[in-house]
């Protein structure tokens, strides 16, 4: 069950196999939709996606943003470290 604020609300369900059983019990991806009033970062060796979150939110639990804003990222981890060191990352404005 998800919580009413949920980003997760309006994920569905994966659709059971014609035999009735599930492929898998989870959610599908949720929709991810545009990110508004963008802020570049370049990235530093040290940075840390909850660090930042803190920086530009004052919430290091809204890491969540930044990952989303920066699609080709699949994975949170893979976004900062060594090797992303000057690279620019975008950092969502929080929708109001």
């Amino acid at each position: 069950m998800l919580v009413k604020k949920s980003r997760y609300r309006d994920a569905r369900t994966f659709e059971p196999l014609a035999d009735g059983s599930m492929v898998f019990p989870g959610l599908r991806a949720r929709r991810i939709g545009p990110a508004t009033g963008m802020i570049e970062h370049e990235v530093q060796a040290s940075d840390r996606l909850d660090q930042l979150a803190r920086n530009y939110y004052n919430d290091d639990r809204q890491w969540w943003r930044i990952v989303d804003a920066n699609p080709e990222f699949t994975f949170g981890p893979d976004m900062l470290g060594d090797d992303m060191a000057g690279q620019v990352i975008l950092i969502p404005k929080l929708k109001e």
